[in-house]
């Protein structure tokens, strides 16, 4: 059952980043997910090798401890949605919208490691999920704030 639930949040994921990059400013968006990616699975990787937490049930399993679906695809997915709804959104609004897409992703999280096999914290708790999601996406944001302004400056 839990393959089953993998294979499904890869479908949702693909639906979800075709639609996602409908729409401009395209080379953004790839530009999120890809930060986004890379932020994640070095996080991921440190929480995994420390034992706080562990995926017995995940993609590839044979050749990577931490969840490349999630840490590679579906985190990076979604912080291209949150870069999408934020994109003229002041300071504080951004931190509202971080914090949401956050809370959302922990619950879908403690969701998933309740009832799944596909996470199980050991020295881990929601709280340090929430904190990380959101600040990593709120970090993303913000070096994407500083993209522009620096393309603004030389271009």
């Amino acid at each position: 059952m839990d393959r089953i639930h993998l294979w499904g949040l890869l479908v949702v994921g693909i639906i979800l980043l075709f639609f996602s990059l409908r729409t401009p400013p395209i080379k953004d968006k790839i530009l999120v997910f890809l930060l986004k990616a890379y932020f994640s699975s070095f996080f991921g990787v440190i929480v995994v090798e420390a034992k706080l937490l562990e995926y017995p049930v995940r993609f590839l399993g044979k050749y990577f401890e931490a969840s490349i679906l999630f840490e590679y695809f579906l985190y990076p997915t979604v912080c291209v949605y949150f870069y999408q709804t934020s994109y003229h959104s002041r300071l504080p609004g951004i931190i509202v919208q971080c914090a949401l897409y956050a809370g959302v992703l922990t619950v879908v999280e403690v969701f998933y490691e309740k009832y799944t096999d596909l996470i199980e914290y050991h020295r881990w708790t929601w709280m340090y999920s929430f904190l990380t999601i959101f600040v990593l996406s709120f970090s993303v944001r913000m070096l994407m704030k500083l993209i522009h302004r620096w393309g603004q400056a030389t271009g």
